[in-house]
Order: C-alpha cells, then sequence, then structure tokens
C-alpha cells in the first residue's frame, strides 16, 4: 500500500517561490506516474504537472509552464520512502488553492480519473 503525504505549503507573496514535497511510502510506488493537482474555492480540482515513473519526462499545465518543475527523487528507488517534489517560482495570486500529489498507473495524467491514490493536499496562499 502507497501513502502520499504534502508539505511545503504556505503564505507568500506575489512573485516568490514554494517548493512542495510529496513523501510516499509504499514498495510500488518506484512504478507508479505522479502528478500534481490543485483546487481553488468553488472549483474543480485541475491538473498542474505530471512525472513518469523513472522521472525523465514531465508534463505541465499551461499554467504552469515555465513556473513550475516536478521532480522526483530517482536515487532512492530501493527504499521504502520516495518524494516528488513541485519547485513554483514566479508565484501569482491565481495560484492560491491547495495542491495534492497523486500516484497513478499512466502517464501523463491530466484527470483525477487518472489517479488512484492521493494526499490529504497541502494549502498554498499567494497574496498580490
Amino acid at each position: 500500500q502507497v501513502e502520499l503525504v504534502e508539505s511545503g505549503g504556505g503564505l507568500v507573496q506575489a512573485g516568490d517561490s514554494l517548493r512542495l514535497s510529496c513523501a510516499a511510502s509504499g514498495r510500488t510506488f518506484s512504478s507508479l506516474a505522479m502528478g500534481w493537482f490543485r483546487q481553488a474555492p468553488g472549483k474543480e480540482r485541475e491538473f498542474v504537472a505530471a512525472i513518469n515513473w523513472s522521472g525523465d519526462t514531465t508534463d505541465y499545465a499551461d499554467s504552469a509552464k515555465g513556473r513550475f518543475t516536478v521532480s522526483r527523487d530517482k536515487t532512492k528507488h530501493a527504499v521504502p520512502v520516495h518524494t516528488v517534489y513541485l519547485q513554483m517560482n514566479s508565484l501569482k495570486p491565481e495560484d492560491t488553492a491547495v495542491y495534492y500529489c497523486m500516484a497513478g498507473g499512466g502517464f501523463p495524467g491530466h484527470f483525477v480519473a487518472d489517479y488512484h491514490l492521493w494526499g490529504q493536499g497541502t494549502q498554498v496562499t499567494v497574496s498580490s
């Protein structure tokens, strides 16, 4: 069984940076594609970024391209706990949302239905 725990959210000003982390425990994690989604109040959960199982291919929503970078710890495949990161630069007020780490079976996985596991989310608030 895989469990996901996000961290790194917070309150920042426009233009600042944040790095979100997703700690995943479970022996099957290394074979899963991973995604980051976000959900703002009153809106549906939307795709932000995805990374394939090996970490060598990524995909981004248009809103994230050029500002966000997704990566995963590739050096610890033999260790039960692995980490996926979302580096967010040049943050904007419209990036304010709860960010969720998602684990799934396919890549790039632009839809929530492409994933079968997610964490509790971490709040990101960007003030203008």
